[in-house]
C-alpha cells in the first residue's frame, strides 16, 4: 500500500508542484496577450541579395499584402554580399523578437555551410523556421543547334563524348551549378562545368552554342526560348510543372533526380513561439490570395506553397543533407 507523504520534504514537493502549476496556467495568458499585441511597430525583412533581383521582387510582392495582414508595415531591407550570407548573419544577430524576417532562398541556409570555410553564424541553430513561401524547379534547355531533344539523347551524347559537353551556372555553387552536378553524378557522365557572374551572361552563350546545356530557371530563359534560341527538355521536378505541363521531369529518364528550388521566411532562434504562430498563421493566408498567387506568377516565380514551422525546418535539413553530399563528392569550394 502506497503512504501519503508527509513532513517537510512532502510539504516542499507539494508546494513546488502547486508553484509549477500556478506558473504554468500564467504562462499561457501571458504568451497570448503577447501573440495579440505583436506587432507593436513595423517589421523588416531582409532580403540578403541586391536589390533588383528575383528574391527582391518575390519579397515585395509578398512584403505589402503580410503586412496589411498584420496590421504593420514590412519595410524592405536589402543585404547583399556572400551569397547571402551577409544579410542572414544580420538577422541571426537581431533581437529574437519576429520584428526582423529572414527571405530565405537556398544559399544562406541550405548550402552555403557546405561551400564556404567560415560561416558568421550556424544555420541549423541561429534560425526558427515560419513558413515556406514558394516551390518550384529548374528548367534544363540547350542550344538550338545541340543534336538532342530530351533527356535521354543527352546522356547518350554525353557517354559517347566524355568531357566534351559543359554546363553553364551563374557562378560556383549556385543552384545551377550543383544542378549540374547532380546531373552527372546520377547519370554516370562527365560534363565540364562552365561559370559565369549571373544567369543572363550563361544563358546566352548557351543559346549562342558555346556552351552545350543550362539548368536554371525558367523565367530568364523565357525571352530566348520565345526566340527560338533555347529549346527546353526537361524540369527538375518529380511531377511536370503546371506553367510548363509539356516538358517531362529529368526524373522520368533519370529516376530520383530532384532539384527543388524554395524560398522561405525564418526568424532568429529563440522568438516566442506564438509569435511565429501568428506570422505563419498571416503567411498561409496571404499565399492563398488569389492576388498574390498571381503577381507571383506573373513575375516569374515558383508557385506560392505554405508549410508549417515543423514542415520547413524539415525541408531544410533534408535539403542540406541532399546538397551537402554533392557539395562534398565534387569537392566544390565558393571560396
Amino acid at each position: 500500500m502506497l503512504k501519503r507523504s508527509h513532513g517537510r520534504a512532502g510539504g516542499l514537493v507539494a508546494g513546488r508542484r502547486t508553484f509549477l502549476g500556478a506558473a504554468a496556467s500564467l504562462a499561457l495568458p501571458a504568451f497570448g496577450a503577447m501573440a495579440q499585441a505583436w506587432p507593436a511597430r513595423p517589421l523588416r525583412m531582409i532580403v540578403p541579395f541586391v536589390p533588383g533581383g528575383g528574391a527582391d521582387l518575390n519579397a515585395r510582392i509578398v512584403a505589402e499584402p503580410l503586412g496589411q495582414e498584420l496590421g504593420q508595415t514590412i519595410v524592405i531591407e536589402n543585404r547583399g554580399g556572400a551569397g547571402g550570407t551577409i544579410g542572414a548573419a544580420a538577422v541571426a544577430q537581431a533581437p529574437a523578437d519576429g520584428y526582423t524576417l529572414l527571405y530565405g532562398t537556398p544559399g544562406p541556409l541550405i548550402t552555403n555551410p557546405f561551400l564556404m570555410a567560415s560561416m558568421p553564424y550556424d544555420a541549423a541553430k541561429d534560425f526558427a523556421p515560419v513558413s515556406l513561401l514558394t516551390k518550384g524547379a529548374y528548367c534544363m534547355a540547350v542550344g538550338r543547334d545541340m543534336p538532342v531533344r530530351n533527356v535521354a539523347e543527352l546522356i547518350e551524347l554525353a557517354k559517347a563524348r566524355p568531357g566534351q559537353l559543359t554546363y553553364a551556372s551563374s557562378g560556383i555553387g549556385a543552384g545551377s551549378h550543383l544542378a549540374g552536378e547532380l546531373l552527372c553524378m546520377q547519370a554516370g557522365i562527365r560534363m565540364n562545368h562552365v561559370p559565369y557572374r549571373g544567369t543572363g551572361p550563361a544563358l546566352q552563350d548557351v543559346a549562342a552554342g558555346r556552351v552545350s546545356i543550362s539548368i536554371d530557371s525558367y523565367g530568364p530563359m523565357l525571352p530566348l526560348i520565345q526566340a527560338g534560341s533555347l529549346r527546353p527538355i526537361a524540369v527538375t521536378s518529380l511531377e511536370p510543372m503546371p506553367d510548363t505541363p509539356e516538358l517531362p521531369p529529368v526524373a522520368a529518364t533519370l529516376p530520383g533526380y530532384e532539384v527543388t528550388v524554395v524560398n522561405y521566411i525564418c526568424v532568429r532562434a529563440g522568438t516566442p513561439r506564438p509569435i511565429i504562430d501568428r506570422l505563419n498563421q498571416a503567411l498561409v493566408k496571404v499565399l492563398a490570395s488569389p492576388v498574390v498567387i498571381e503577381r507571383l506568377r506573373a513575375a516569374g516565380a515558383s508557385r506560392p506553397v505554405s508549410s508549417t514551422p515543423e514542415e520547413l525546418g524539415e525541408l531544410l535539413r533534408s535539403e542540406a543533407a541532399k546538397w551537402g553530399e554533392v557539395i562534398r563528392r565534387a569537392g566544390i569550394q565558393a571560396g
